[in-house]
Formats: C-alpha cells, sequence, structure tokens
C-alpha cells in the first residue's frame, strides 16, 4: 500500500533539477529541532562613554576634596600627611604600572592623597593668605586651556609627541631626585626648588609636564571611547586626571608662591 505521508509524497515529486539524496529521518529530526533563527550575540561587556568618565572622576576629585577638607580642618599632624603621601605613591605606583581599575584602590589613592594636600595647603595659606584660591583657579585654567587646544587640534597626539614628553617627565622627575640629594649636602640643593630664576623656571617647565600628562590624558579618553573600551576603564581614566590635577596644583602653588609677598 503506498504510504499516504506528506513528507515522503512530497519528496517523491521533486523537480528534475534536484540532485541531493533524499533526508534520512534523523535528518529530518535534526531539520526540525534545529531553531529557526539565530540569536544575536551580546557583547560580553558594557562599553565605556564620556558619561562614564565624568561620573567617576567627580567621585575620585570628590573623595579627594573631602579628605583634604577634613586634614584641613583637623590640622591633622605633619608625620600624619607624610605617611598618608607614602601611601598615595605606593597606592599610586600600583594603579599605574597594573592600568587598575579597581575602584578601592583609586579612590583610597584619592583619600590618602587628599590628606597630603590639605595639609600642604593649609601650611601655605598659613604663609601666604589666599594662594590657595590662586592655585585652585590656576590649575582649573590650565584644564580648561589643555581641553580647549585638545579639542580644537591646535596639538595633536602623536607617537613621537609621546615619546618626547614621557622622557622630559622622567628627566624632571630624575633631576628632582638629584636636587634633592645634592640639597643633603648644600643648601637649596641645584636650586630648582628655590626662589631664584632657575626655580621659577623649573617650575614653569614642570607645569606644562603636568598639562602634557592632561593631554595624553584625554587623548586615552577619547581613544578609548571610540575603540569601545570596557566600561570599567574609566576608573582608569579618573585616576589619570586626578594625577594630572593634583601634579599641576602642587606646581602652581609653589609658582605662585614664588611672587606671593606673605603677610
Amino acid at each position: 500500500m503506498e504510504s499516504k505521508n506528506p513528507v515522503f509524497s512530497r519528496s517523491r515529486q521533486q523537480p528534475a533539477g534536484w540532485a541531493g539524496p533524499t533526508p534520512s529521518p534523523d535528518q529530518l529530526q535534526n531539520m526540525y529541532d534545529a531553531p529557526s533563527y539565530a540569536t544575536p550575540t551580546r557583547p560580553a561587556y558594557r562599553t565605556m562613554t564620556l558619561d562614564d568618565v565624568v561620573v567617576r572622576g567627580f567621585l575620585t576629585l570628590g573623595v579627594l576634596v573631602v579628605a583634604a577638607a577634613a586634614a584641613w580642618i583637623l590640622n591633622v599632624p605633619p608625620m600624619v600627611a607624610v605617611g598618608a603621601a607614602i601611601v598615595a605613591l605606593i597606592l599610586g605606583l600600583i594603579a599605574s604600572f597594573t592600568q587598575s581599575t579597581n575602584p578601592a584602590l583609586i579612590l583610597a589613592y584619592a583619600a590618602f592623597e587628599g590628606v597630603f594636600l590639605g595639609k600642604i595647603s593649609s601650611v601655605f595659606e598659613g604663609q601666604i593668605s589666599g594662594i590657595v584660591l590662586q592655585a585652585v583657579l590656576g590649575t582649573a585654567f590650565a584644564f580648561g586651556a589643555v581641553l580647549t587646544v585638545y579639542s580644537l587640534r591646535v596639538i595633536r597626539v602623536t607617537p613621537k609627541l609621546v615619546k618626547f614628553g614621557l622622557a622630559a617627565g622622567i628627566a624632571a622627575l630624575g633631576l628632582l631626585l638629584v636636587n634633592m640629594i645634592v640639597g643633603i649636602f648644600a643648601d637649596g640643593g641645584l636650586g630648582l626648588r628655590t626662589d631664584s630664576p632657575i626655580g621659577w623656571a623649573f617650575s614653569i617647565v614642570m607645569i606644562l609636564i603636568g598639562c602634557f600628562f592632561l593631554l595624553l590624558d584625554f587623548d586615552s579618553i577619547e581613544q578609548g571611547v571610540r575603540q569601545g573600551a570596557p566600561e570599567k576603564f574609566a576608573w582608569q581614566c579618573a585616576f589619570g586626571l586626578t594625577l594630572s590635577l593634583v601634579w599641576i596644583y602642587l606646581e602652581v602653588l609653589r609658582f605662585v608662591s614664588y611672587f606671593t609677598s606673605s603677610d
């Protein structure tokens, strides 16, 4: 008796151009079980946006400012401030060399750095009234100027510029170390941190190096957003911005002190 199964009936009515073999029952079952569409793939992580960097930047700077204000109001002893600076240095080196995106590590750095900044700012303010406000305004001006220069593409971040800037930064830190060592044996060391033409010029160079690092931070943020970096990379960007702003603030604070008379 001829089977009335519609599947096998249609298989007998295939056009002459069909050259493939008749599917077996197992193949037909596999075809039936296969999904009719492919599930769209989703990225394994949410990509970083500029808003992520802004939010985490405000959080990191907020922790730093609160810690600085607390250290100023509580008038922490100098040794506590020095200890906080050492801890901040260690945490900063760890975050820098490991490219850490751990928020606890970065916020801890901001807190300890804030204690040190609060104490040193209070010392400068005690000697020269209004100097902290001038340094804050100077840092804000530097930030705005570098952001404008970067946005208008007045200066483009190229591999050659990066190498030159990093070399200048390493050389400046090396000179600071030598100045410190020489200062043990001679008053003022090499004169890099004295109220003199050499000290003024060195402070200007240090401020410019800080602005260069800020330029690198802006480029890193833009490249991260453009290339779809993970959301957590925003913490590393916030850390870089904080580090650069602290550098600029301390150098502006010192530079302003050279030309502001104490009361």
